[in-house]
């Protein structure tokens, strides 16, 4: 067994407590959340996630670095693209 090591963070109390009840509803801890993402963060050699700001208008797909975009109404184009890429097992 590996050795284990303690992070300790400092949050908003009322951040801490709404966390904690989301990842209880998805059914883990928001610590073993701290340990998926430490592990993606890895795996992907970078952020898990595209961190953007508010009013950006498109936002960059992961790590493009901002080559190709997302429409703002991606769900619209999903739904008409559909009948061209039916989904597996159907």
């Amino acid at each position: 067994m590996s050795k284990q090591a303690t992070l300790q963070v400092r949050m908003d109390a009322e951040l801490k407590a709404e966390v904690e009840s989301l990842y209880k509803r998805l059914g883990t801890l928001f610590a073993e959340a701290v340990r998926i993402f430490a592990r993606q963060s890895i795996t992907e050699g970078a952020l898990p996630f595209t961190v953007r700001t508010r009013d950006s208008h498109k936002r960059p797909i992961g790590i493009a670095d901002g080559k190709y975009d997302i429409p703002d109404n991606i769900d619209e184009d999903n739904i008409a693209s559909e009948p061209y890429w039916p989904r597996s097992g159907q």
